[in-house]
């Protein structure tokens, strides 16, 4: 399974229909309305890389009110239990 976390700014007035737009959408695991540089997050996971693609620049890309979107591919998912291990020395006691 692909993991990507798309990061969309949105036209002013138009984050009800964009939100709308996007949740339940087929590959959008989570969406996200944020403060900061950006308005929305969303968090795609799809089995293939062409259909991530088509999530991205097809539908979402095209969704009436989104300005722009920046992408980012996943290469692992990293739990913070998990980043105990990717980080650790092998010198601490077992638990």
């Amino acid at each position: 399974m692909l993991e990507a976390v798309v990061l969309i700014n949105v036209h002013p007035g138009q984050m009800r229909s964009v939100s709308e737009a996007l949740v339940g959408r087929d590959g959008v695991h989570e969406l996200y309305s944020v403060a900061g540089a950006y308005d929305l997050v969303a968090i795609l996971r799809t089995p293939r890389n062409e259909r991530l693609e088509e999530l991205v620049t097809g539908e979402i890309a095209a969704v009436p009110g989104v300005a722009k979107t920046t992408t980012l591919v996943a290469f692992r998912c990293l739990s913070r239990r998990d980043s105990e291990g990717v980080f650790s020395l092998g010198l601490e006691p077992e638990r």
